[in-house]
């Protein structure tokens, strides 16, 4: 009798390494399609309520509403969508949550209560008029409320009356209708609500051609339930709301507050000129100190594009601060900087700040920050983000307009950022090389231990593709340098064919990382002027295979490019194969100077671990 052999190949891929950071990796909360603002409050029954903006279409599109959800379990299933409004109403948009003592959550948001379909657009001299159909952000700011932890809301919703300002009597309609919209969570302090609010003067190129904000203040929402009789304050006092520092540009919106600890108002906020916006109130948001630009508590000013910049503050009295970490004069000098300024929100930043005394009261000193999320994308966006905080765990909410995600942080990179303010933590673990050894000199050259590869065959895979292994590397030295001439090699493990890693000194008085892998070569590095012929340095190189960038520390602070790039990271080709090249490592073969010690690591250490390393 003839048999049959039947041979069965399952085809399965293996998963390739998890990066947490990789915002792919997060849970989804469900939305429509596009999908906003997933702001979250825990109820009184424990669960966590999400109001999110949804809708079938992109942005701003007609059917845009605001839906809230719920999980029991930390965002691993949700409920169904609830919609705040009909369906079939008009643009319902950007809600924010606040949930008061009693239980009752308020749902605030913007609605477009009369239908406008089209308003001016605000051109500028000696352009012809137009108009902008998209009409989201207008109308009248509103709320409803939900005795049952969001799971319906009030038939009824209720206005909230906002004094009129000088940028409400400067729009095409003299204030008659109300330009505005809102990303910053409500807080309550002192036995009051507040509610943030960002005003809008025109729309035009970049959208929002004006903006400044206020908070709407409630005295007795936190006990009155009758909700028509609840009372509303604009502030703060006078004409005008939060806007940029002295010679700063038109754009200061999406306000994020946090209360410190002696009761005074932290408000952080995006411009168009190339930093973050900050203030204090000391009295209860009446009034504000005159408007910076945010430092570092090294006193540099912190870069970041017109992107929403939020601001927490933990159950732990610590804060979190979230933005991009680039910008500067090459957004504010820009001639089409209020549209080039949306872009490059990926990956991003974290940074953990503290408490401080001045004379004026306390303040928050920020570390320097790390890298908390991103996408393979570098086109692709995420942003306006929330915070919680349970059993000890944080989790982040993000979104790319798209698809929103709740991602869990793991709690080590927060306590190196807060760390970095009080005492920096060294990187201990996964050194491969660390020379001199005791009481012996520097090698010309030493076997250099295998380092990781960083994509390689999916052999699980039909078409046997890539797998991005994630992995990095780090190099930190220190040295002294006699002379800044270029090419001086102070690392190399390259083949004749150039295939390896090498840093070396680079134009400008810099250093230089390259890498190779026999198909493509990469270089970046540090900014300009961080090195001075003749003085002890410390350099700390971190090539960083999850976001693919590459990263420079120089004397215990992150590059970010000051005034001589817009970016003081650098990304990597994502095809990059990995570092490897001859087994041995040479040091400082044509120094004019000496590599007086250098450690290699088998993975990309975070920024507070360079920074440790420096102090240690």
């Amino acid at each position: 009798m003839t048999g049959w052999i039947f041979c069965l190949v399952l085809w399965g891929a293996a998963p390739n390494p998890v990066d947490a950071r990789d915002i792919g990796t997060g849970r989804e909360i469900p939305t429509l399609s596009y999908a906003d603002q997933p702001f979250i409050v825990r109820t009184d029954d424990g669960a966590w309520l999400c109001a999110l903006t949804t809708g079938t279409g992109h942005e701003g599109a007609p059917g845009q509403n605001v839906a809230t959800l719920r999980s029991t379990d930390q965002g691993r299933t949700w409920s169904e969508l609830v919609f705040v409004e009909p369906l079939d109403g008009p643009e319902t948009s950007y809600a924010v949550l606040l949930k008061v003592p009693g239980g009752r959550v308020y749902v605030f948001y913007n609605h477009n209560t009369d239908n406008v379909r089209e308003i001016p657009l605000d051109r500028g001299p000696n352009l012809p008029p137009g108009v902008c159909k998209r009409v989201d952000c207008l109308g009248y700011y509103v709320f409803k409320y939900s005795d049952d932890g969001g799971r319906t809301w009030s038939s009824e919703r209720y206005p909230i009356p906002s004094r009129e300002m000088d940028i409400d009597r400067q729009n095409p309609f003299q204030g008659k209708i109300r330009y505005f919209w809102n990303v910053g969570k409500p807080f309550i302090h002192a036995g009051a609500a507040f509610v943030s609010l960002h005003k809008v003067g025109g729309i035009g190129a970049g959208f929002f051609t004006r903006s400044e904000g206020v908070l709407l203040k409630s005295q007795n929402i936190l006990t009155e339930r009758d909700p028509a009789k609840i009372t509303w304050q604009t502030l703060p006092d006078g004409d005008f709301g939060l806007r940029t520092p002295p010679g700063g540009g038109p754009i200061a919106e999406e306000q994020s507050y946090a209360v410190l600890s002696d009761g005074s108002f932290y408000c952080v906020y995006r411009t168009i000129d190339g930093h973050p916006a900050f203030a204090y109130s000391r009295d209860g948001g009446h009034t504000w100190a005159t408007p910076q630009y945010e430092t570092f508590a090294d006193g540099r000013r912190m870069k970041h594009p017109r992107a929403a910049n939020f601001v927490w503050k933990c159950e732990n009295g610590k804060y979190l601060y979230w933005f991009h970490h680039h910008g500067g004069r090459f957004i504010r000098e820009h001639p089409q900087r209020p549209n080039i300024a949306y872009d490059d929100r990926n990956p991003v930043w974290l940074c953990g700040g503290i408490e401080a005394d001045s004379p004026e009261g306390k303040v928050i000193r920020w570390s320097q920050p790390e890298i908390l999320l991103y996408d393979d994308d570098p086109y692709l966006r995420m942003s306006y983000p929330d915070l919680i905080e349970e059993d000890g765990k944080y989790f982040f909410t993000e979104t790319q307009k798209d698809v929103a995600r709740l991602h869990e942080i793991d709690p080590a990179l927060l306590e190196g950022l807060w760390s970095q303010l009080t005492e920096p933590r060294p990187a201990t673990e996964d050194i491969v090389l660390a020379l001199p050894a005791d009481g012996q000199p520097m090698p010309a050259q030493i076997a250099l231990p295998a380092l990781p590869a960083f994509t390689a065959r999916d052999t699980s895979r039909p078409d046997y593709g890539t797998k991005d292994l994630r992995q990095g590397f780090s190099l930190e030295l220190w040295l002294q340098l006699d002379s800044l001439d270029t090419n001086q090699i102070l690392l190399d493990n390259r083949t004749p064919e150039g295939k390896g890693f090498c840093l070396q000194t680079a134009a400008g008085g810099t250093v230089e990382i390259v890498l190779n892998d026999g198909r493509s070569e990469s270089r970046w590095s540090c900014d300009p002027g961080r090195l001075q012929a003749g003085q002890k340095h410390h350099v700390v190189a971190i090539v960083d295979g999850g976001p693919k960038v590459i990263s420079f520390v120089v004397d215990g602070r992150l590059d970010d490019g000051g005034d001589s790039r817009q970016f003081g990271w650098g990304r990597f080709n994502p095809q990059f194969r990995g570092p490897s090249g001859e087994a041995m490592l040479r040091i400082g073969p044509n120094v004019l100077g000496a590599v007086e010690s250098v450690r290699v690591y088998r993975r990309a250490i975070r920024t507070s671990e360079a920074i440790g390393n420096y102090n240690r």
